[in-house]
């Protein structure tokens, strides 16, 4: 495997307690799918904070950013059933990987943490 990309962020976690007081900041940022999954959640700040970070990791592992059409919404994290966090990869998410990188296949690692104060994600794309 190659690497095509990678991207790291981290976020305060004050800063995004504040931000999700505001449906509409919600809204924008986080998929239907993150809303329910948060639901499920104790501590919904590191939750969301995790997320955040991981969009901004995941658009920098593009190269360009929130570009070309690229929102917050269409970047949906899930956990699967071993509680590993993976990047949804829907139609949207292939056409752009598949336009910046020349390549239709791809897999995505996602490494999220958190501590009291800030939360970070890492993304790398590699090439298959």
């Amino acid at each position: 495997m190659n690497i095509l990309g990678n991207g790291v962020d981290i976020v305060s976690n004050s800063r995004i307690k504040r931000s999700i007081k505001n449906y509409k900041f919600v809204n924008r940022i986080y998929s239907n799918l993150e809303i329910k999954d948060s639901k499920k959640i104790k501590n919904k700040v590191n939750f969301f904070a995790k997320r955040f970070a991981a969009k901004e990791a995941f658009a920098k592992s593009l190269g360009k950013g929130f570009r070309n059409g690229l929102n917050f919404k269409d970047i949906s994290i899930k956990n699967n059933k071993f509680g590993k966090p993976e990047i949804l990869v829907n139609n949207k998410i292939k056409s752009i990987l598949k336009k910046n990188f020349k390549n239709s296949k791809f897999k995505i690692f996602l490494s999220l943490s958190d501590e009291k104060n800030h939360s970070i994600a890492f993304v790398i794309v590699n090439k298959i």
